[in-house]
């Protein structure tokens, strides 16, 4: 299969990097790669569908992991997994007699390993500069379910309605589903029972890079989890911080110790990413070195230095991603600059994922979420014409028009777009900027 033809087949089946900030498919396929990575790390605590869905179709998504690579002229392809994932790993192995070019590299359950900056390095000993993009080192990484959908839409012409969730938490019967997109979470997780507290609070994906959601919030084709948390869980706490009094308590609380920085993972990749910098220049209303704030624009997001490494309990992450929307919204672009050194000791400095869970008070709730691949049922959806970095899609469905799961709903728009398509069988019941809101016959 030709990239061309590949990049018709993503686009118009709204395929996106299925979490993350849903990069489109066909914006990363090139003739300039000479590895594919698959990334089958999950990267944070609980999080179980990727390693599910590789196991469960493992020829189709390596088949299709293959073609990728050989559509690209890439020399090989990685299949980037964490060690302990002895069973995917064996169902891998099972098949990679047929791809002779396809690898497996078993990676220590380290967070957050699946950072494509990080998985690149295990993967390929190459550092991606600080500002740049995986292409620039001849990469492209797509996770699991990315090319699943990439499989379902090449060969079967399916495109994307439909998202795997894995319902964690406090619930009675945690599992990994397939929701119709659009889904609300409170019709979500009644698909695993219900909540085993009064007063649930709902983080919708990893608990170190997702965000708190309602009842009301739905499902899209980014979402990779709901974690049912007690409301007064701290992790909860956290994200509902205040951010104005979370930088006071920098000013009177932080010490400098620069653990932050010690266990940033980017830092240790030679990234100009310094947390403790940009602490002491806040704490002390310091602007004398301007880089400390604009080198905010480098953090990956990862939360370690928030919510694992300082001993304080401050907000490092909060306030360097204020600082980063800040640049974003001012339309300062970000500088590719040369990375240092790697850290000698980046080895020493991994933060293994059971030690987080148990510092974020999540480890009970690692018990398995048995996988279900079979679609569930929805009697409403509300679906989002924007589910993907880009311009949103064009609806081109009226109210009362009668769709189909699988129908076409919204136009790729001109630029970075891709189509939206209809999540269930039913009848439009309203069409606005945002979504497209359809109920079942």
């Amino acid at each position: 299969m030709r990239i061309d033809e590949l990049k018709s087949i993503a686009r118009e089946n709204g395929v996106v990097g299925a979490g993350g900030a849903g990069f489109p498919a066909y914006a990363k396929m090139t003739d300039k790669a000479d590895t594919v990575i698959l990334n089958c790390v999950e990267c944070e605590p609980l999080l179980k569908l990727h390693r599910q869905l590789l196991a469960a179709h493992t020829e189709e998504i390596i088949g299709m992991l293959d073609e990728v690579r050989e559509a690209f002229g890439a020399k090989e392809a990685v299949v980037g997994i964490k060690s302990e994932y002895v069973t995917t790993i064996k169902a891998v192995e099972a098949v990679l007699d047929k791809f002779p070019k396809v690898r497996i590299c078993a990676l220590k359950a380290a967070y957050p390993m699946g950072d494509e900056v990080v998985l690149i390095y295990e993967a390929t000993g190459r550092v991606i500069k600080p500002g740049g993009l995986p292409i620039d080192e001849n990469v492209v990484v797509y996770n699991v379910e990315t090319m699943y959908n990439l499989y379902e839409a090449a060969y079967n012409n399916t495109p994307v309605s439909n998202k795997l969730v894995s319902i964690v938490g406090e619930i009675d019967n945690p599992v990994t589903v397939r929701v119709p997109l659009g889904t609300s979470v409170k019709d979500t997780i009644a698909m695993a029972g219900k909540p085993t507290v009064k007063d649930p609070a709902y983080v919708m994906g990893g608990p170190m890079m997702g965000r708190l959601g309602t009842d009301d919030t739905v499902i899209t084709k980014t979402t990779n989890a709901i974690i049912i948390l007690p409301s007064d869980h701290k992790l909860v706490a956290k994200m509902n911080k205040n951010l104005s009094i979370e930088k006071k308590r920098a000013s009177s609380s932080c010490c400098q110790c620069r653990t932050c920085t010690d266990l940033c993972s980017r830092h240790a990749l030679g990234h100009p990413i310094e947390p403790h910098k940009l602490m002491r220049a806040v704490a002390n209303n310091d602007t004398s070195d301007l880089s400390v704030f604009t080198n905010s624009a480098y953090c990956s997001g990862c939360g370690i230095c928030e919510n694992y490494a300082c001993p304080q309990g401050l907000s490092p992450k909060s306030i360097i991603q204020e600082f980063k929307a800040g640049l974003r919204g001012a339309g300062i672009k970000i500088e590719k600059v040369e990375p240092a050194p790697v850290e000698e000791d980046r080895e020493y400095r991994k933060l293994p994922v059971h030690r987080l869970a148990a510092r974020l008070g999540l480890e009970k709730y690692d018990k398995a979420a048995p996988f279900n691949d079979d679609v569930q049922v929805s009697k409403k959806v509300k679906i989002p014409v924007s589910q993907h970095i880009g311009a949103p899609a064009m609806p081109i469905v009226s109210k009362g028009d009668v769709v189909s799961a699988g129908q076409k709903i919204a136009e790729a728009r001109e630029g970075l777009s891709v189509a939206i398509h209809c999540s269930i069988d039913g009848v439009v019941d309203k069409v606005t900027e945002r979504e497209i809101i359809i109920k079942a016959k």
